[in-house]
C-alpha cells in the first residue's frame, strides 16, 4: 500500500481504512473534504490527525481506485 500511516483491523471501525493511530476514517477525510471543509479545518476538528495523514488518505483512496473494478455512477442530470 501507498503509506503505512493508513492501516486497517477488524477490531477498529469494523475494518474500515484509519489513519494509524486514531480511529479517523480515510472515508471521514475524503467526504469532509468533498463537502468543501480544508484541511485547516479538519486538523482542528481532530488534533491527532497530521497533514501526513490526510494526504496519506488521498493517496489510499488513489491507489484504491486503480483496481481492475469499475464503479458505476448515476447520472447528475
Amino acid at each position: 500500500m501507498t503509506s503505512s500511516l493508513i492501516t486497517s483491523d477488524a477490531g477498529t471501525m469494523m475494518g474500515k481504512p484509519v489513519v494509524s493511530g486514531t480511529r479517523i476514517t480515510v472515508e471521514l477525510i475524503l467526504e469532509s473534504l468533498a463537502a468543501g471543509e480544508t484541511t485547516e479545518q479538519l486538523l482542528d476538528a481532530y488534533p491527532r490527525l497530521t497533514i501526513e495523514g490526510i494526504r496519506a488518505a488521498m493517496a489510499f483512496a488513489a491507489e484504491a481506485l486503480k483496481a481492475d473494478v469499475v464503479y458505476p455512477v448515476a447520472s447528475l442530470k
